[in-house]
């Protein structure tokens, strides 16, 4: 089980792009807390604390405790909102979540050992992470924070399947029971070969002398 992190927030009563950028000029950040069959909430967080979460990944894959002037809500980040340069949150939206109801979340993939297997350690193959993160379904109490994929033993030409992930207890990845085509390729490791260029000839070497091209004496 995963541990929960806890967000302070504050409601809010004023709403509209005014407000929501006096909002940001005073350093927080407009959200919405929504889900659950209860009413849309109006908030606010403090930027620094959305800005210190936002550099954990935890932050956008695991249940948090939203605390709202003392009262603990079950949310997930479902959207936000980023200024396109600078290093600002301009707005967020947390579904509340009913912990005995089955939630799906996108899970990132950590991978170990990479550098130790027999693919890591071959020279000219290149292991590539075709996924980095992974949606799977459970109930909130048994979310992962991520998904562990040990790599010791990759060799070179070795393809790893999403069905090769091992799943911690109660989870599932759905799209495994589409078919086969939906078990797609986690990681390969590939031979590649480099392309070598044949030197240019240098211009007229080993041309033929046209007929008749003699030095006269």
């Amino acid at each position: 089980m995963a541990k929960t992190h806890e967000i302070l927030a504050q409601s809010r009563k004023d709403e509209g792009k005014g407000a929501s950028r006096r909002l940001r000029r005073a350093a927080f950040v407009p959200a919405v807390v929504y889900g659950a069959g209860q009413p849309a909430e109006s908030i606010q967080v403090e930027h620094n604390t959305i800005l210190l979460a936002a550099r954990n990944e935890w932050f956008f894959s695991s249940v948090l405790d939203l605390n709202v002037d003392g009262k603990v809500q079950k949310v997930l980040v479902r959207d936000w909102q980023k200024h396109p340069f600078k290093q600002q949150m301009l707005h967020m939206d947390f579904l509340r979540i009913n912990e005995n109801e089955a939630v799906r979340v996108n899970v990132p993939i950590h991978f170990l050992n990479e550098d130790k297997s027999p693919a890591g350690k071959t020279a000219g193959v290149v292991i590539s992470h075709n996924l980095n993160e992974v949606e799977v379904s459970c109930l909130p109490k048994d979310l992962p924070e991520f998904i562990e994929l040990d790599l010791a033993d990759l060799k070179p030409g070795d393809i790893v399947h999403l069905a090769q992930l091992k799943l911690p207890a109660n989870v599932d990845i759905l799209s495994l029971h589409l078919g086969a085509d939906h078990d797609v390729a986690v990681v390969t490791a590939a031979f590649v070969q480099e392309e070598v260029d044949e030197a240019p000839t240098a211009e007229g070497e080993g041309e033929a002398k046209p007929a008749g091209d003699v030095a006269k004496k």
